[in-house]
């Protein structure tokens, strides 16, 4: 089973005209913008309305989005606390759903000037996790940074820190190391905030990857790393499939529409071979099997100094200024 892309449909827009969509099996909401945090009304609104019109950030051109095949929407953020409220309807509508959850500790740094607190973060991490189960709830500790301040020693520290208090609330943690020099975005950022960040050099991974198998075995989490080349499977660190279909079929083995879109026979065991369904849109490291964003660039208020999504904050409050949660694009 080859991927070639999501069926087309017809949509009814808002204004009662017809529009020609595309029907994804699979929904990421989002990698470029927190939709928990911010833009949980609008996205239920959509979700109600049976469509949402996604804007290319390259050519702005439309693409209408039906949400009448969808089996799953994957949530990435760092604040879902806003969207717990909407979890039942999920469930009600038959909606399978699961989270990347980013939960860092750079409080010192000020890395991320608008999240709250860690204290309010791990306490919505549990109550997350009590309510769709700790397999669902996936924890990023993404990226990590390296300063002059912020060493391996600290960095370590840290997570283990933040583990201590996940511990029972999730099964799983994915880490990436700061990509700087390939992202001019990140590199702006950086340098408007003043952060004198390093890049991971390979002995400097392999460093932290051996102290968090030490750690490990006392945690007892599956660890990968998030579109990182560098093989990591001596320390017991696989490479992350965040769009992942053995996590769907362990979870959601019981949806038949959605197994047979993986490839997977209903209730087969989740480590089945994986059908090629690898997202070509993403970077070749990569290992998220196909999904359809639905997030834009420059709107998430997080505001964090190492973003690759947003210009600056300038950029994101003049793109806000634009978006209401009954428009049917993020921002109109």
């Amino acid at each position: 089973m080859k991927f070639k892309g999501w069926a087309t449909t017809e949509i009814r827009k808002d204004d009662g005209a017809l529009a020609a969509g595309i029907a994804p099996v699979i929904v990421s909401a989002s990698r470029s913008t927190d939709i928990p945090a911010f833009f949980p009304g609008w996205f239920m609104n959509r979700l109600r309305r049976g469509y949402v019109r996604w804007v290319s950030p390259f050519n702005r051109k439309s693409q209408y989005v039906s949400f009448a095949e969808a089996r799953v929407i994957v949530f990435w953020s760092k604040n879902p606390q806003p969207l717990l409220q909407y979890l039942p309807e999920l469930d009600e509508r038959g909606l399978n759903h699961y989270f990347q959850f980013t939960v860092n500790d750079y409080e010192r740094e000020h890395f991320e000037p608008h999240v709250p607190p860690l204290s309010q973060r791990i306490e919505t991490f549990r109550a997350l996790s009590a309510k769709v189960g700790k397999k669902r709830v996936i924890w990023r500790f993404d990226p990590l940074i390296l300063t002059d301040e912020l060493t391996v020693d600290r960095l370590i520290e840290r997570i283990a820190g933040v583990a201590g208090q996940l511990r029972g609330f999730t099964e799983k943690l994915v880490i990436s190391f700061a990509d700087i020099a390939i992202y001019k975005k990140v590199r702006n950022n950086l340098t408007r905030e003043r952060v004198n960040c390093r890049e991971f050099t390979p002995e400097l991974m392999l460093d932290v990857a051996c102290r968090l198998q030490a750690l490990n075995r006392e945690w007892g989490l599956k660890i990968a790393t998030c579109a990182e080349g560098i093989d990591l499977a001596p320390y017991g660190i696989e490479h992350n499939r965040c769009i992942d279909d053995r996590l769907m079929v362990e979870a959601f083995g019981s949806d038949r529409k959605l197994m047979e879109f993986l490839g997977h026979e209903q209730g087969s065991v989740a480590d089945a071979p994986r059908p090629n369904l690898k997202d070509k849109g993403q970077r070749k490291e990569c290992g998220c099997m196909a999904s359809k964003d639905i997030g834009l660039y420059d709107t998430c208020r997080h505001h964090c100094a190492y973003c690759y999504a947003n210009m600056s904050c300038k950029a994101v409050e003049e793109n806000l200024r634009k978006h209401h949660d009954d428009s049917d694009a993020l921002v109109s």
